[in-house]
């Protein structure tokens, strides 16, 4: 690695991050079934039809999984609580749900890791996608019950909370590209889940504050579209506005960009204008996930949003996503000079897959090494160029279930093999650990 600790401020937060589908298992302690069960078990729509099932089995080993980032001297540990876990059915509390964040979040304490909560990531239980799910408005209002029953019981010892993660994922690419659950190509319902995620952001930040919770936040995606050709500005205008601009600014100015807007004004909920004084209350820090950039096609004879993206020119992750640093020094500024100001930033995600292999008991990953490296470069540069970034959480600590591509593609620092679940640090890990010694 080419950078050190003391190359960032004094308090600097170095962790990693996961989420609870991708690596609990989802089969154990009463959890429900959720969205992702379903859309996993449609044929075509996730390699060898994989779920969360087993997963990584983190729900009986957290134990070992958090000596791993003690022993890497990480400060904190980016981790989801499962709504579908917590609430079986959406509403119903399960006990044993509550009784695992619990034990879990000492355990982090007990090894001297901050507590990073967010309240979802993706684990829609089925009871409430099958009324409509993030479509219908009143699983906004479930969610604030939900956000309540979780922070009630590990609100006191968690560092800091953020309400979504990923909304672009949530809304766009499940409900309009069908990438993910629940797997819909529907316009009508990509503009209400649009709008209803970040609802679900407003209230759960109105049940928060009432609580008197402080360190709340939204953890957002953001990809570097830029033009293929000076004849596609506005396309990657267009792009900007649907996949960067729409939720930053609804929560920093209260408003939803005209260009997303020409296509989704039709199909918005009725009165949607009307929330978003909640949707835009004041919150204490932004998570920025961050991975590549794409280049930005006009296709004047595809439907709205009449684009269509390339991957950029560059090296290319075993996603086939282009490695781009500068990219994430563009959104760290950007976001600092024209959204958030002196508001704290964390690099809440950044990471890359490459088709690791366990060879004599060791995982060589190279490319990852210097991946990381340049990332947390790109970062240094912004925050001497005068962002006020406080933490970074590599994606991820531990390969896992990642979503339609099932366990092949292999994020962690930490190599799994699916067959028994043993643990190997990779050379990213030992690289990382290195790096940040104190």
């Amino acid at each position: 690695m080419d950078f050190k600790r003391s190359d960032f401020p004094e308090d600097f937060l170095f962790g990693a991050a996961t989420a609870a589908y991708q690596i609990e298992g989802h089969q154990f302690g009463g959890a429900g079934p959720t969205h992702w069960d379903t859309f996993a078990a449609t044929p075509g729509n996730v390699i060898r039809a994989e779920d969360g099932a087993l997963a990584c089995d983190h729900y009986h080993r957290f134990a070992e999984d958090l000596d791993l980032l003690k022993d890497a001297g990480m400060d904190a540990y980016r981790f989801s609580t499962s709504w579908a876990r917590v609430m079986p059915d959406g509403r119903t509390v399960n006990p044993e749900g509550l009784d695992f964040y619990d034990r879990l979040v000492d355990a982090m304490l007990e090894r001297g890791l901050k507590p990073f909560q967010t309240l979802y990531h993706w684990e829609l239980p089925s009871a409430l996608a099958d009324k409509g799910g993030w479509t219908n408005r009143d699983t906004t209002k479930y969610f604030g019950d939900f956000t309540d029953v979780i922070t009630d019981r590990i609100g006191d010892r968690v560092s800091a909370i953020a309400t979504i993660n990923e909304p672009w994922c949530v809304a766009f690419l499940s409900h309009f590209l069908g990438h993910h659950a629940p797997g819909l190509k529907d316009i009508r319902a990509t503009a209400r889940a649009m709008h209803h995620i970040l609802l679900a952001h407003g209230e759960a930040m109105t049940r928060l504050r009432a609580k008197g919770m402080k360190n709340c936040g939204i953890v957002l995606n953001f990809d570097y579209g830029e033009a293929l050709s000076d004849a596609d500005t506005t396309a990657a205008a267009t792009n900007d506005a649907i996949f960067n601009r729409w939720f930053i600014e609804a929560i920093t100015k209260g408003t939803y960009p005209e260009e997303a807007l020409a296509g989704f004004a039709p199909h918005m909920p009725e009165g949607w204008q009307d929330d978003m004084a909640q949707i835009s209350q004041p919150m204490d820090w932004l998570g920025v996930n961050y991975y590549t950039r794409h280049k930005i096609e006009a296709d004047p004879s595809a439907p709205w949003p009449h684009l269509k993206g390339h991957e950029g020119p560059g090296d290319k992750t075993q996603m086939g996503w282009e490695i781009y640093p500068d990219g994430l020094h563009h959104f760290i500024t950007w976001l600092a000079k024209n959204y958030v100001g002196d508001m704290p930033i964390y690099v809440s995600e950044n990471g890359m897959a490459w088709d690791d292999r366990i060879e004599n008991g060791a995982v060589y990953d190279p490319v990852r090494t210097k991946f990381v490296s340049d990332h947390m470069l790109a970062t240094k540069r912004a925050i001497a160029d005068g962002a006020n970034v406080q933490g970074f959480f590599y994606w991820s600590l531990l390969d896992n279930y990642e979503w339609a591509f099932g366990y092949e593609k292999r994020f962690g620092i930490v190599h799994v093999d699916f067959e028994t679940l043993k643990r190997t640090p990779k050379a990213s890990y030992h690289a990382l650990k290195s790096a940040i010694a104190r």
